[in-house]
């Protein structure tokens, strides 16, 4: 507004001052519509990424237990709504506040006001509902739907919030969005949420599989992996699809707008950030594809779409942080070390003989902890000062910044693990101890389908019609045709 008043008052004469400022009000007005629009619909792409979970489980557990598994991921999105709506946001970024934890806006209370609008809400809780997502796949096949419940909601309304707050509230202790007493002077640059979303989803689901223990079958009695595959490729792919679509609201539209001019550097405008942000995704998860793709087939022997798409979705994850601070070059190296972390943590998950239906551990935990240390070394200075104005310029060690914000990414994963292990291991064993975690040995065998939810999700034949109209139809067998004479 004032650069706009500076600029348009000298043009319009000394009389001109009214009208440079109605001008003005207009354009700042339409700049606010302009970014509420464009956040709505980023939010709409990251909550149809929702489906894409949805998918990318049901494909990826046995056919008998392919209702429950959906029917958590809607419960994700219902349950979380809930929470993040009552606590969730003000815990994240009820401002005033402390260091730690929000303290107002509870209900929404106070929205919209100038820091925030519904806009900013519906985005949020699209983030929070998609870590509780990842936690749903480590422990898919054998938990209790209570848990699911439960676990949903402490980690959608507070778990998730608290640490959203740390480092994306303009007053959480390691945030770059600060104004002062940055973190070593330079914050956490954690854009998209690879520590924040991933590494929360990731570890929370880490704990849960861990106290539960692997499904029955997963190692024999020798301690050998044995592959329980899930049932549908086609499922997989389709969910990999709809998240890659996803994922350009998830990176690009944590901008939060995109009618911002820039002042100095190269690019006209943020708008040119966000296609930037939408390249370096798309290259990191392309790379870490291909590089799964052979790097399985170096190991295997196969061409296995089902890995090839968690190596995508683990460059997605890893690219996540840095996405909008990086040079595209850079991407590419994000995603080739991403798919190597990936089948490296999959190793090691088979060697301590742990079970995660859909590698989320694996992929968001492992992956996005590689995507926080990745930002701390390739951050460049000129994109940082583009995306962080006003913040001290820290930028990658690898691009000669030092290593303050390596430091401060280092430290991020740290209190990321150390956190959600205290709160939602701590809520996972208790469960376990009161019963409430997995389902009997019976149920598991049976699948849940079966007996929790009803029935099958699919129907493999149909009932014959002509029984249902008392009319017994005598069944034609086929018979060799006789040599003709």
């Amino acid at each position: 507004m004032t650069t706009c008043l500076e600029d348009l008052t000298p043009l319009l004469g000394v009389n001109g001052t009214g009208a440079a400022d109605y001008i003005c009000r207009k354009f700042s007005d339409a700049s606010y519509a302009v970014d509420n629009t464009y956040l709505l619909f980023s939010a709409y792409l990251v909550f149809s990424m929702q489906l894409g979970f949805a998918m990318l489980c049901a494909g990826s557990v046995r056919a008998k237990n392919t209702m429950n598994i959906m029917l958590t991921n809607v419960l994700d999105a219902a349950t979380g709504g809930l929470f993040y709506y009552l606590f969730g946001f003000a815990f994240a970024f009820g401002s005033p506040s402390n260091g730690f934890i929000g303290r107002h806006n509870f209900a929404l209370e106070s929205i919209p006001s100038s820091s925030f609008d519904y806009s900013n809400f519906l985005y949020q809780w699209a983030f929070a509902i998609a870590a509780a997502g990842i936690t749903s796949g480590s422990i898919a096949e054998r938990t209790q739907f209570v848990a699911y419940l439960i676990y949903s909601s402490f980690l959608t309304g507070f778990v998730y919030p608290v640490v959203s707050h740390w480092f994306w509230a303009t007053d959480g202790w390691a945030s770059a969005l600060r104004t002062d007493d940055f973190l070593f002077g330079s914050g956490v640059i954690d854009f998209a949420g690879s520590g924040v979303v991933h590494i929360v989803g990731g570890v929370a689901g880490l704990w849960g599989a861990l106290i539960e223990g692997p499904r029955i079958g997963r190692f024999d009695h020798t301690g050998r992996s044995v592959a329980l595959r899930g049932h549908s490729a086609t499922l997989v792919v389709l969910g990999t699809f709809m998240l890659w679509f996803g994922w350009y609201g998830f990176n690009p539209g944590s901008f939060n707008k995109i009618s911002s001019f820039y002042t100095s550097g190269e690019y006209y405008g943020q708008w040119s950030a966000v296609g930037r942000t939408a390249v370096t995704t798309t290259l990191a998860g392309c790379t870490a594809a291909l590089t799964t793709l052979f790097g399985k087939r170096i190991l295997t022997g196969h061409w296995n779409v089902t890995d090839v798409c968690n190596g995508l979705l683990g460059g997605f994850a890893a690219i996540t942080s840095g996405c909008s601070v990086v040079e595209p070059w850079a991407a590419i190296i994000c995603g080739f070390v991403a798919a190597l972390v990936l089948i490296g943590c999959n190793k090691l998950a088979e060697k301590v003989k742990y079970d995660d239906p859909l590698e989320a551990a694996q992929l968001h935990g492992g992956c996005g902890a590689w995507g926080v240390i990745f930002t701390g070394l390739f951050a460049s200075e000129k994109l940082v000062k583009q995306v962080y104005p006003g913040r001290p310029a820290k930028y990658g060690l690898f691009m000669g910044g030092g290593g303050k914000l390596f430091a401060a990414q280092i430290i991020q994963i740290l209190v990321i693990v150390g956190w959600v292990s205290a709160t939602m291991g701590t809520l996972f064993y208790f469960l376990h101890k009161f019963g409430l975690l997995r389902i009997s040995v019976e149920d598991e065998m049976a699948g849940m389908d079966l007996t929790r939810h009803g029935g099958l999700a699919y129907v493999y034949h149909d009932e014959d019609e002509s029984q249902k109209n008392g009319i017994q139809m005598r069944k034609i067998e086929s018979f060799p045709t006789p040599p003709s004479v």
